[in-house]
C-alpha cells in the first residue's frame, strides 16, 4: 500500500540526471519489435539482392553433389573437390549472415545507441530464484508481453494468410511444372509474402517503440520531494552552499583589508561608505578601488588607514556613489573622474607630490 501510495504522487517528468543514471543501469527504452523490423528489412533485402545469385550457387552445388560422380574416383572421395564447393557455399551464405548480423545490432543502436551499463554485468541472485522468476513471469509487464506476442502471432498469420490465398492454385500447380520454373515462382511468392509481413511489423514496431517509451517515462517519473532531494545533490545543502559563501566572503574581506595600506585616499561618507582608491602619479589608467565597505566594514578600512598614515576625505555623495558603482580591483566609473582627480590631486598636495594649493570644497 505504501508503494502505491508512493507511486501515485510520482506525477513529474524524470530529469536528465535520473534519465543519465537509469542509462548507466542499462535501463532504456527499447522495443524488440522495432528489432525484429531491422531483421525483416534485412530479409527482405537479402531475398531482392542476394536471393538470384545465392540459389545458383546453391543449386548448382546440390545438383553436382547430387550427381557425386565429379567427387569420386577410384581412390575414392576427392576431398579437395568437395573442400572447394563447400567453400562457395559458405561464401554464397556468408554475406547474408553478416547482413543478418549488423541489422540485429542496428536496431539496437538506432534505439539506444551505446549502452555500457557495468551493473548488468554482475551476478544476481534474484534472477535464480523460482519466487522471483514466478513473480516476473506473471507480472503486469509479462501479461503485456505475451498479450503483445499473441496480437503479433495473429496479425502476421492473417497477412500471411491473406497474401497466400490468391496464389493457392499456383501453388498446386508447382506440383506438375517443370523443376526449372519453381524457384522463380517461389521467389516471387516469398516476396510478397514478405511485403505483407513487412507492412503489418512496421506498424507495429511503431506502436510498440510508442509503448515502450510511454511505460519507461512514466516508470521513471519522480515525486517532488524526490526531485527536491536531487537538486539538493547536485546543488548542494543550502546550509553548506551559505557558509561556503560566508568562507568566501570573509576571505575576500581579508585580502581587501590587506590592500587598504596601499591605497592613496579613503573617501568616506562620514561613517556609512568608505572607499579605498590607489593612484600613483604617472599611472596611465584612472584611479582603482582597492576596498570598499559599509557600516563596520567601513568602519574597520578607516580604523586601518588611520593606522597607516593614510589621508581620509568626507565626501558624502561620491563615497556613495562609488560604494554602488565601482568593483573592487577595478578603474572608477568615468562619470567620478573629476571629483576624484580634484580629491588625489588635493591628497598629494598634503603629501608635497604636487605644489599647494587650496583643498576643494
Amino acid at each position: 500500500m505504501a508503494d502505491e501510495a508512493d507511486s501515485g504522487q510520482k506525477t513529474e517528468e524524470p530529469s536528465s540526471r535520473k534519465l543519465a543514471e537509469a542509462r548507466n543501469r542499462g535501463q532504456v527504452a527499447q522495443s524488440r519489435e522495432v528489432n525484429t523490423w531491422f531483421m525483416l528489412m534485412a530479409g527482405t533485402g537479402i531475398v531482392l539482392f542476394l536471393a538470384p545469385s545465392m540459389s545458383r550457387v546453391l543449386g548448382g552445388a546440390l545438383i553436382s553433389f547430387m550427381r557425386i560422380e565429379p567427387y569420386l574416383n577410384e581412390n575414392g572421395v576427392i576431398w579437395p573437390m568437395v573442400g572447394t564447393a563447400l567453400g562457395k557455399v559458405a561464401v554464397a551464405m556468408l554475406l547474408p549472415m553478416l547482413v543478418a548480423v549488423l541489422a540485429a545490432a542496428g536496431g539496437t543502436l538506432v534505439q539506444i545507441g551505446l549502452v555500457f551499463a557495468t551493473e548488468k554485468i554482475g551476478f544476481d541472485v534474484s534472477h535464480i530464484s523460482p519466487l522471483g522468476g514466478i513473480k516476473r513471469m506473471f507480472s503486469v509487464r509479462s501479461l503485456v508481453e505475451f498479450g503483445k506476442s499473441l496480437a503479433k502471432i495473429g496479425a502476421v498469420a492473417t497477412v500471411a494468410i491473406w497474401m497466400v490465398m490468391p496464389s493457392f492454385g499456383t501453388i498446386l500447380d508447382m506440383a506438375r511444372e517443370p523443376a526449372e520454373a519453381v524457384p522463380g515462382e517461389l521467389y516471387h511468392l516469398t516476396l510478397k509474402l514478405l511485403y505483407g509481413v513487412l507492412a503489418v511489423v512496421t506498424a507495429l514496431a511503431i506502436i510498440d517503440y510508442g509503448y515502450q517509451r510511454f511505460a519507461f517515462m512514466k516508470s521513471m517519473r519522480m515525486s517532488k520531494q524526490e526531485q527536491k532531494e536531487e537538486h539538493k545533490q547536485s546543488e548542494g545543502d543550502p546550509k553548506i552552499r551559505s557558509r561556503l559563501r560566508q568562507i568566501r566572503m570573509e576571505r575576500s574581506r581579508r585580502r581587501m583589508m590587506t590592500a587598504v595600506p596601499k591605497a592613496s585616499v579613503i573617501i568616506t561618507n562620514p561613517t556609512h561608505f568608505a572607499v579605498a582608491l590607489q593612484y600613483e602619479l604617472g599611472d596611465s589608467g584612472a584611479p582603482r578601488v582597492v576596498a570598499k565597505g559599509a557600516d563596520l566594514i567601513a568602519f574597520k578600512i578607516r580604523e586601518i588607514a588611520t593606522a597607516n598614515d593614510i589621508p581620509i576625505v568626507e565626501n558624502p555623495p561620491l563615497a556613495r556613489a562609488l560604494y554602488a558603482g565601482a568593483d573592487i580591483d577595478k578603474e572608477i566609473p568615468a562619470e567620478h573622474y573629476k571629483a576624484v582627480a580634484e580629491i588625489i590631486s588635493y591628497v598629494f598636495r598634503l603629501k608635497g607630490k604636487l605644489k599647494a594649493q587650496p583643498a576643494p570644497n
